[in-house]
């Protein structure tokens, strides 16, 4: 874990740095504080100390500006000033903690290890946010500008919306950034694969069912309407929706309200919904697959997916994404690709779409060198 002191007193810098290299700790030093914010942004610190008297550059300039840079690191401000009244605004600026002088070994240990806790539940807190609602969406073709567009009008309001475009096109992005977007962003979001659940279990899974309904079902259950009460629920893959199922979504729709699998009392449920498949309803309408009326209540606005074939523009802001993506997930080391070899990513046909992409990027930053070259990708893409 890397350290940086920042403080003009050379005894100061040197004594603490001492200490904390013999506790494991990798530990640079900055003499003001402009050197400081210039090594925080060249390196990735856990822990920044910071002395607040300081010439030019004060303790407190130097906390406003790590957080204007965006520095992930835990900044904790040292002072041989106990003034109470300092530390207060230390901690409304930012800072994790305040420690006077003379410091104390125990104090600076124990700081270091809350401090890095707190770095480590931030930085999950963020992946779980990205894990749960998705990332943003990258590119800047006309085709994605309008799809972002499209998100920015309909997301306040609650009209329904139907999502369609092949697999891999990023259809449940669209769906969580609806929900990001929207009033109902604090409420809960609930995503049901209609594809995945057997069509003699999806009424139970969205409407719940009552203990005793059936052979298995030996306790009471809320269904993923009642538990989007309130927020979204993201019907995916609809077009997969068994007819019966259907039904009871329409009535959920029209009527606002649902009756429990083995119960007739009915329960009113306040819910956005949002659908998506890679079918063609129109077509299965006319099959008697899809119900025609469904159909009209979930279209209220329609988003169209483009391929990313449709969007080769995007596809190197999409390959920086997904290498960095990768290698802060995985711990790789950050890979430069050469411009021949991002050329032949750009004019290859991508029938998965940016999943697709995102697996190639992950294929060849495990089985390139340092840099991925035009022979990576002949060898482990086309």
């Amino acid at each position: 874990m890397k350290i940086l002191i920042i403080d003009d007193e050379r005894s100061i810098r040197n004594s603490l740095k001492e200490i904390l290299v013999d506790e494991g700790y990798d530990v640079d030093l900055a003499e003001n504080g402009a050197q400081g914010c210039a090594m925080a942004d060249k390196e990735k610190y856990s822990v920044i100390f910071c002395d607040i008297k300081m010439p030019e550059m004060d303790g407190l300039e130097v906390l406003e500006k790590l957080h204007q840079m965006g520095v992930d690191a835990a900044v904790v401000m040292i002072s041989g000033h106990g003034d109470i009244n300092v530390a207060v605004e230390c901690i409304k600026k930012g800072a994790f903690d305040f420690i006077p002088k003379p410091l104390d070994l125990n104090r600076i240990l124990i700081t270091i290890k809350n401090a890095t806790e707190k770095v480590s539940l931030v930085k999950e807190t963020k992946i779980l946010k990205k894990k749960v609602y998705g990332q943003e969406m990258i590119g800047e073709s006309p085709a994605l500008l309008q799809v972002k567009d499209m998100i920015e009008k309909v997301a306040p309001t609650d009209a329904r919306v139907l999502i369609v475009g092949s697999n891999g096109t990023g259809k449940e992005l669209v769906a969580r950034n609806l929900h990001q977007k929207s009033s109902r962003s604090a409420a809960p979001y609930i995503e049901v694969n209609c594809a995945a659940i057997p069509s003699e279990l999806i009424e139970s899974e969205l409407f719940g069912h009552e203990k005793g309904a059936f052979t298995s079902a030996i306790k009471q259950h809320k269904g993923k309407f009642e538990q989007a009460d309130g927020g979204t629920l993201f019907l995916d893959e609809i077009g997969d929706m068994s007819l019966a199922a259907q039904a009871k979504v329409l009535r959920v729709l029209q009527e606002k309200k649902l009756s429990r699998v083995g119960s007739d009392k009915d329960i009113t449920v306040d819910v956005r919904v949002l659908a998506a498949t890679n079918k063609n309803l129109k077509a299965e309408i006319e099959k008697g697959n899809f119900r025609e009326d469904l159909y009209h209540r979930l279209s209220v606005i329609v988003i169209n997916m483009p391929s990313l074939d449709d969007r080769k523009s995007d596809i190197p802001l999409l390959v920086d994404y997904f290498t960095g993506q990768i290698c802060s997930e995985t711990g790789m080391a950050p890979r430069k690709i050469d411009d021949d070899a991002l050329q032949m990513l750009v004019d290859k046909t991508w029938t998965g779409n940016i999943r697709e992409l995102r697996n190639v990027v992950e294929r060849l930053l495990i089985l390139s060198g340092d840099r991925i070259t035009a022979s990576d990708v002949k060898a482990y893409v086309l």
